[in-house]
């Protein structure tokens, strides 16, 4: 919990017991449902809860706007941001059921209350949201065609509605379709730790 405290030094009581209650119930969950690697359990606030946090540091989510969480595994980036933004409302989806059950009784575990769930794809989702948030779940320009039906004309950030992706390594090849419109935020000009020189938060807005 230290490196969140070092970047996030403004959490309430309530949140602080929450990401706090995190490598517990991760530990107890990934013995049973492998969803994070046993190799890198023990590295879960560095690179699982900080690295979804990086969204954080590009856009403060106001209150009410609702995200989509595609491809949560299971839950990030959504349980992290639906713990930092308890004024913003969360859907996390995945295509494997028992991902979605492990983040789902996780989510109950530690009383998260803005976030819903649903074992489903997302070309199966219906819904509208403000933004999609997402981890390396596909590639982006596949996320970007999948997602436009599921943004909101609704505006009320300071960005305009769209994707944020979380990605790492050479991405030059993935993007270069959507260069103009994509803004690359770099994550290791907010976290100094070595494991996020090559991240990044890649925004669309759609």
């Amino acid at each position: 919990m230290q490196v969140i405290e070092k970047y996030f030094p403004h959490l309430t009581p309530q949140q602080y017991d929450q990401l706090a209650a995190l490598q517990g119930l991760y530990n107890d969950w990934n013995a049973k449902i492998n969803v994070i690697s046993r190799k890198d359990i023990d590295n879960l606030y560095l690179h699982h809860v900080l690295h979804s946090l990086g969204i954080a540091k590009v856009i403060q989510f106001t209150p009410t706007t609702a995200l989509l969480d595609v491809g949560t595994g299971g839950g990030f980036p959504g349980i992290p941001l639906a713990i930092l933004f308890p004024e913003c409302r969360f859907h996390l989806i995945d295509r494997i059921g028992k991902k979605v059950r492990v983040a789902q009784e996780v989510a109950q575990a530690i009383g998260l209350r803005n976030v819903t769930f649903a074992h489903r794809s997302l070309e199966e989702e219906k819904g509208r949201y403000d933004f999609i948030v997402s981890r390396a779940v596909m590639p982006l320009g596949d996320l970007l065609r999948l997602a436009r039906k599921n943004i909101s004309d609704r505006q009320h950030n300071a960005m305009p509605n769209g994707v944020f992706c979380l990605k790492g390594g050479e991405i030059q090849a993935e993007i270069a379709s959507v260069r103009r419109m994509a803004d690359i935020f770099n994550l290791e000009d907010y976290f100094e730790e070595p494991f996020f020189q090559a991240k990044k938060v890649i925004y669309v807005p759609l």
